[in-house]
């Protein structure tokens, strides 16, 4: 069935587009805007975010009650918010690949020759970023739902995108701020505003509004989506310093590169001490890493007991969440499925702690 859904999400996502190429006039900009927004909205993916909208919205459907068509095009409102912060995002990173494919602005360095290509690209990205949310709120737009609930779902669909912002805001104050200043408070707030509520509580939260679900589930529901988006969010650190290039679709080195400020590196600079703190530091803040400095600091953050630390940290909050889900008064087939499609996320950790031998 979770197959099944994502197929219909991405026949949903193709029609949309075709549909608002006619609608939006993308003809009067030439052909790479719209080109480039499509290629890059179709990008192979696991669509966990429209599949979660749907999921929520027919757990909490009355009995009876037909689930409406223009459900699975407004679920892909979810997904064209999420390609939108990931344009702006990869500016802000500088990054090259998305999805193992070159990154928006990366496509649009192309668009015309110029003096300046990087220049051109990040311009022309950040434009086409803002097209994109344009077409997020469109797409929510298509839903067929009684106008109280669906006023109280933009809503809290569009305080998402700004919550994300704001998480994006602080993870960039951090990107210049001394890794000596960052807490583990911090980290989980970066982790709950730019990852959590967009990735896990607002699919969730806003399918289960649509659907009529009582205001005391939405407030659970929303407990869980921070639970399981920290420990996704912890899970993508650890795998961004310990999985391969080809697994995680971007360059391995740019984590380490950008210096993020992850549970990992700052659970590090807290337990090390004297030399073994200082050879961390220095390669930490390397501005150009190696894959031979990568390999090193895999091996301090495994000695550290910094691995063991993140992975218990993500493994602590996937249980809590599961007992929340557990407790909802959601139809239990779906909350099944949603079980199945989340928690088989983190495979990737435990491959990684299999790799290193930790339990």
């Amino acid at each position: 069935m979770l197959n099944a859904l994502r197929q219909k999400i991405d026949t949903s996502l193709a029609s949309f587009l075709d549909l608002v190429e006619k609608e939006y006039k993308f003809h009067l900009a030439g052909k790479i805007l719209y080109a480039s927004i499509r290629e890059f909205s179709l990008r192979e993916g696991k669509r966990i975010r429209p599949l979660l909208l749907i999921l929520s919205y027919k757990g909490y459907l009355p009995q009876g009650k037909r689930v409406p068509p223009s459900l699975y095009n407004a679920s892909t409102c979810i997904e064209f918010l999420h390609n939108f912060m990931l344009i702006h995002d990869d500016i802000i990173d500088r990054s090259d690949l998305r999805r193992g494919k070159p990154t928006m602005h990366r496509l649009l360095q192309q668009a015309v020759p110029a003096a300046d290509p990087d220049r051109l690209g990040t311009d022309l990205a950040i434009i086409a970023g803002d097209i994109v949310y344009a077409l997020a709120i469109d797409a929510f737009l298509s839903i067929k739902e009684d106008p109280a609930r669906k006023e109280r779902a933009l809503k809290y669909f569009i305080q998402t995108a700004a919550f994300t912002a704001m998480g994006e805001f602080v993870d960039t104050l951090h990107g210049v701020d001394q890794l000596k200043n960052i807490t583990e408070k911090d980290v989980f707030l970066n982790y709950s505003l730019k990852t959590a509520r967009y990735t896990f509580d607002c699919p969730l939260v806003t399918g289960a509004i649509l659907a009529g679900a009582p205001a005391r589930e939405t407030r659970r529901l929303a407990a869980f989506g921070l639970l399981i988006g920290q420990a996704f969010q912890i899970q993508d650190d650890i795998i961004g310093i310990f999985e391969t290039e080809q697994a995680i679709g971007k360059s391995i080195l740019s984590d380490l590169a950008e210096q993020k400020k992850t549970l990992l590196m700052v659970h590090a600079y807290r337990t090390l001490h004297g030399a073994a703190k200082a050879h961390f530091m220095k390669l930490f803040l390397k501005p150009s890493p190696t894959l031979t400095d990568l390999d090193t600091i895999r091996t301090i953050l495994v000695e550290a007991g910094s691995l063991a630390y993140a992975l218990d940290a993500m493994r602590t909050r996937a249980a809590k969440a599961d007992t929340i889900l557990q407790s909802l008064r959601m139809a239990p087939r779906y909350r099944a499925l949603i079980h199945t499609s989340l928690f088989n996320l983190f495979r990737h950790a435990d491959a990684v702690a299999d790799a290193w031998k930790i339990k």
